[in-house]
């Protein structure tokens, strides 16, 4: 089992986050993923900082979409941090909602091509080929390829992905897929239908990396992990999330319509008192002991890599030590 974290906007400031990662770093997680979330603190500038302090995490953006960004621009951007990083970046790719991207007036109707030309036209250009090429989508000239040598030829690609075309999709064309495990106890059918995918390709499921994105929050005693930072991601996100994944514990995104129609209304505050019991069933709440227990059940499930994401804990810093000395060993 590989373990990621995920260092969201919540956890504080910009320096407040790259110091997360450095120890994360430290404590032995293999990735660091940083969200794409419109509006949000933007992952390149992060990811930039926390390759200059660190020695072997690999870092990567998670949800880079291609239609506020050209994938000639995100293409030249992770081969300049590969240069930089000495070869520890990898890129997550693709979109785990349409509604950030409709908010600038793009229609995503079209992502799953999108999505493929896009892959396509990256690796050409990480391969120093000329990346001319007309496409349904993109269409490029002989002017487009690489200014400068790749220091590898090939950038891990992991898709993001939240329908069922989505999920094969990145089996079938990712390096990895970045699928959402929120519940934990989805990630057997979000693991189904990737390895739909994957098995299309002909490739060996032994050699492909499900990373699955859970919420965490957790303490050495297991109390306060019930925090007003994870009602605010509840709140935020939880209409986001799959319908039949939410189904295997019993909620619906019906469930999620005060918090939904509070956050709209920018009552942030209300929005996270509508936040219910049922709703942490989302996220790992509790101790180390209680981490150690999900993520087992997620290793049964297909999962290979976890990415400890959300709040961490009421304190970050500790819930990553936690990660760092009691669970990351125990699957080692």
């Amino acid at each position: 089992m590989r373990f990621s974290v995920r260092l969201i906007q919540h956890l504080g400031s910009p320096r407040d986050i790259i110091e997360l990662g450095i120890l994360a770093d430290q404590a032995g997680f293999d990735q660091a993923w940083f969200p794409s979330d419109k509006f949000m603190y933007h992952a390149w500038a992060i990811m930039a900082a926390l390759v200059e302090h660190t020695n072997e995490i690999v870092v990567g953006p998670n949800g880079t979409e291609p239609y506020a960004v050209s994938p000639g621009e995100i293409a030249v951007f992770m081969a300049t941090l590969d240069h930089l990083s000495r070869g520890r970046v990898a890129i997550g790719f693709g979109m785990h909602t349409e509604q950030m991207v409709n908010w600038l007036g793009y229609d995503a109707s079209d992502r799953l091509q999108r999505i493929t030309e896009a892959v396509k036209l990256m690796r050409k250009v990480w391969r120093g080929d000329n990346a001319k090429f007309d496409g349904e989508v993109y269409h490029w000239s002989d002017q487009c390829y690489l200014r400068f040598k790749a220091f590898r030829e090939q950038i891990p690609i992991y898709i993001s992905g939240f329908g069922h075309d989505d999920l094969a999709l990145s089996g079938e064309l990712g390096d990895g897929s970045l699928p959402m495990v929120t519940p934990p106890e989805s990630a057997k059918l979000m693991a189904e239908r990737i390895l739909k995918g994957v098995h299309k390709a002909g490739k060996d499921p032994d050699h492909f990396d499900i990373c699955g994105c859970a919420w965490f929050s957790i303490s050495p005693s297991g109390k306060g992990t019930k925090t007003d930072t994870l009602k605010d991601i509840l709140a935020y996100f939880g209409h986001y999330l799959d319908e039949e994944a939410l189904g295997t514990v019993g909620l619906s995104r019906a469930h999620f319509s005060e918090t939904q129609r509070r956050v709209a209304a920018g009552d942030y505050d209300g929005a996270r008192a509508a936040v219910t019991p049922e709703m942490m069933k989302l996220a790992v709440v509790g101790s180390a002991k209680d981490a150690i227990a999900k993520i087992e059940m997620l290793a049964e499930a297909g999962i290979t890599q976890v990415s400890m994401g959300g709040p961490l804990g009421p304190d970050p810093r500790e819930a990553i030590r936690l990660f760092g000395e009691q669970v990351i060993p125990y699957f080692r």
